[in-house]
């Protein structure tokens, strides 16, 4: 298995309080892998700090080493980090500005302004997110006009317009009704094909539904990582069962 990051003996603490404790997982390419467990159990901690924007929280101490490729990602400058690891939160955040503008600001800031390349650039993101087809005809217009499903897409596609190699979500359809999070899914499954795909969710059957390997995460620990199919089958810990079947969480 062919793997993107590898997490060894990682320990995080905010302060004195430790939240993530001894954590060791290799993340596989071109697969989507989803974080799941209670509130607080650090999933979303973990999914951050894989392009270290935890670096930005100043009580913040990591120990450990993740390695993004064959390099400890210490050794990477965050913000080229960040456009090979790009990320999707959890609330739609469109720049207030227009559809077009939103998917070109990244490659712009990257230094892109021939006007033909960007309009390649932002077409390309938008036809991935597939999200082109329902605004093709209003590219100019404000993209906080959009629906809440269709600004979210637009995030995605102002992810990719980046060209990452990973894209990291938390908990991208939580602020979603079930018929945008079912257009969400669908394109996650698409995506995976060029992109490798993070997911803190706190939806178990999305977590069945759309990923490939899934870890399960308690009290800052990782109990269990297997093929999703696996973990929800057969599950190794009882831990995991006790979680997956509702007894508790």
């Amino acid at each position: 298995m062919e793997t993107v990051f590898n997490i060894n003996n990682l320990n995080l603490f905010y302060g004195d309080n430790q939240v993530l404790k001894k954590m060791n997982l290799s993340i596989p390419k071109n697969k989507v892998t989803a974080f799941i467990g209670p509130s607080g159990c650090g999933k979303s901690t973990l999914l951050r700090c894989l392009n270290r924007m935890n670096d930005l929280i100043e009580s913040c101490k990591i120990t450990g080493d993740i390695t993004y490729g064959n390099t400890n990602i210490s050794e990477i400058n965050p913000i080229e980090l960040r456009t090979k690891v790009g990320m999707v939160f959890q609330n739609p955040n469109p720049f207030p500005m227009s559809i077009f503008d939103n998917v070109a600001y990244g490659p712009k800031c990257q230094g892109i302004k021939n006007k033909a390349a960007l309009n390649e650039i932002v077409i390309e993101a938008l036809k991935k997110s597939s999200l082109y087809d329902e605004v093709k005809d209003r590219l100019n217009a404000n993209a906080l006009g959009l629906s809440g499903g269709q600004q979210q897409r637009l995030c995605i596609a102002r992810c990719i317009a980046m060209k990452p190699e990973v894209i990291l979500m938390d908990e991208p359809t939580s602020a979603l009704d079930p018929i945008a999070t079912l257009k969400i899914e669908e394109l996650l499954y698409n995506l995976k094909k060029d992109y490798t795909i993070v997911i803190v969710t706190h939806n178990m059957q999305q977590a069945s539904r759309i990923s490939d390997y899934t870890a399960f995460f308690l009290l800052g620990e990782i109990i269990e990582f297997n093929k999703t199919v696996d973990l929800f089958k057969n599950p190794q810990n009882k831990k995991t069962e006790d979680y997956i079947t509702g007894r508790f969480g």
